[in-house]
């Protein structure tokens, strides 16, 4: 089904293209990506999202097709058994910071293999309402970035900014660029009140002061302030560390920087900040000395490395489904307590040895997971901050869990309300019981079976219930998937390449 709608698409798009009188390389243009890219898409070859249609209809003055109600859902077809290979996509969360810091640069940014997600569409979508040239060099999805000399920051696309949290980190580049302007409130995953208050004390010490206006965070700063002592962030969070690096990156003098987040993006934008000649000391550290530079005017490539969290979501996809894959690419430092207490369940798997992502810093490996009976762990699960289980990699226990002998709790103290979501896995036939906002027990193992279920609004419950749906017997539904676009390049395709049945439908007419 999925093959003949594509192949439905590609011809709509070439008879538009035809009718136009444009060749493909010239559509290939407007869209910023490659004739590859667009004959693969003309011929059926390639998933083309909702919003590339809307992209390629407005780039050719016709209507692609007309989008009812509805939006994008998923039909699964289980129980399935996934084998070969696979590759990690780099780093969502390194990529939106990435995007955020090439603020701080008047030259050309580019920056290489950047995860093509809904979320970081929306940034693009932002930077490009306030005059950055932002384009897709290749299907590679090398991506440009040129600034502009002055930034239009009243013209910014409230809309694309309130569908991302990640519009909060353009305060500490911004607070450079202009002592007065507006940001839209952030978005993003429904995961309760996530306060932006430690931003705002970090950047106080830049000068930053924010009221909050009729939906909009009104931003002043006082020029000249720098900090007289060091910052203590209040919260070992990685966004509000992120902010207090790009606001100190810009800052004359010396920057110290306690209670960091040592987390794999912030490290990522270590890395990306020294390549733009910012002199960091302790990376990898809970404590940053950070050696600003007045103005940053260079041309400079990076690449983001591989994203841990999808890495752990392909692990979580092999265990449920009693699937031998490899994972190629792991950045093995952000996953070594995961796996640690994977092996304490009785998980088995072989590791390759040890080599450089392209960013030359983040260590990998290839893993190859072992159908292995678990257990329950002898105490309950719970996230900490980097070094510890990452915050982000506590749901997919939810279906290890399930999958194992034995009762096991996961304390998920950060959010108020994501244990929640993890609820829905009852309706495929887990044994989950909500002890209260933060806490749940789950029973295993499971015995899955096909739901209809619409998509929880938080990213990491809503690929739970996908993964899920692998192991379930029979036909299954998930409505709604717009959040797992956000964090997810091509999953559900991806899937497939290792066995899954998963087909991509929507509301057309």
């Amino acid at each position: 089904m999925t093959a003949d709608y594509l192949t439905q698409i590609g011809t709509l798009i070439r008879s538009a293209r035809h009718h136009r009188g444009w060749t493909q390389q010239q559509l290939a243009d407007a869209l910023s990506t490659s004739q590859s890219a667009v004959n693969r898409i003309e011929r059926g070859h390639q998933n083309v999202s909702l919003e590339m249609l809307a992209r390629i209809g407005e780039a050719l003055d016709e209507q692609i097709v007309s989008i009812g109600a509805g939006p994008v859902h998923l039909r699964v077809t289980g129980p399935t058994t996934l084998s070969g290979s696979i590759d990690v996509k780099t780093s969502k969360n390194a990529g939106v910071a990435l995007l955020c810091a090439a603020l701080l640069n008047n030259g050309r940014t580019t920056l290489r293999k950047v995860a093509r997600i809904e979320e970081v569409n929306r940034l693009l979508e932002v930077l490009t309402s306030i005059g950055v040239r932002a384009r897709w060099l290749n299907d590679q999805n090398d991506l440009e970035i040129v600034p502009p000399a002055r930034f239009d920051l009243a013209a910014i696309d409230d809309e694309a900014a309130r569908r991302t949290r990640s519009i909060i980190m353009f305060l500490g580049p911004l607070l450079h660029r202009s002592d007065d302007f507006e940001l839209p409130y952030a978005g993003g995953c429904d995961l309760g009140t996530r306060t932006v208050e430690p931003h705002l004390a970090a950047l106080r010490h830049f000068g930053l002061e924010v009221k909050a206006t009729e939906g909009s965070y009104h931003a002043t700063v006082a020029d000249g302030t720098v900090p007289l002592r060091p910052i203590v962030l209040t919260e070992r969070g990685d966004t509000v560390t992120e902010n207090a690096l790009m606001a100190a990156a810009m800052s004359p003098g010396t920057t110290v920087i306690r209670n960091a987040s040592p987390n794999y993006m912030v490290q990522d934008l270590c890395f990306f900040l020294v390549e733009l000649g910012v002199q960091i000391e302790g990376i990898g550290t809970t404590t940053l000395t950070v050696t600003g530079r007045t103005e940053i005017d260079v041309d400079v490539e990076y690449s983001p490395s591989e994203d841990p969290i999808e890495a752990m979501s392909l692990l979580a996809a092999a265990i449920v489904t009693g699937s031998e894959i490899t994972i190629r690419r792991v950045p093995i430092e952000f996953l070594e307590i995961e796996l640690a207490l994977l092996e304490e369940m009785g998980f088995r798997y072989e590791r390759s040895e040890e080599y450089r992502a392209a960013n030359g810093q983040t260590r990998l490996v290839d893993l190859t997971t072992a159908v292995s009976p678990l257990h329950s762990p002898i105490d309950k699960i719970h996230p900490m901050p980097f070094p510890g289980l990452n915050i982000d990699n506590l749901p997919f226990f939810a279906i290890i869990a399930a999958v194992a002998q034995g009762q096991t709790m996961l304390h998920d103290w950060v959010y108020e309300n994501r244990a929640i979501y993890l609820t829905e896995l009852g309706k495929l036939g887990g044994k989950v019981t909500l002890l209260d906002p933060h806490r749940v027990m789950i029973d295993g193992p499971t015995h899955w079976s096909g739901a209809e279920i619409v998509c929880p609004p938080a990213l990491r419950p809503a690929v739970v219930i996908l993964l899920a749906m692998l192991a379930s017997k029979g036909t299954s539904v998930l409505r709604s998937v717009y959040v797992i676009n956000r964090g997810y390049e091509d999953l559900a395709e991806r899937l497939n390449l290792l066995g899954a049945r998963i087909e991509t439908f929507s509301d057309l007419r």
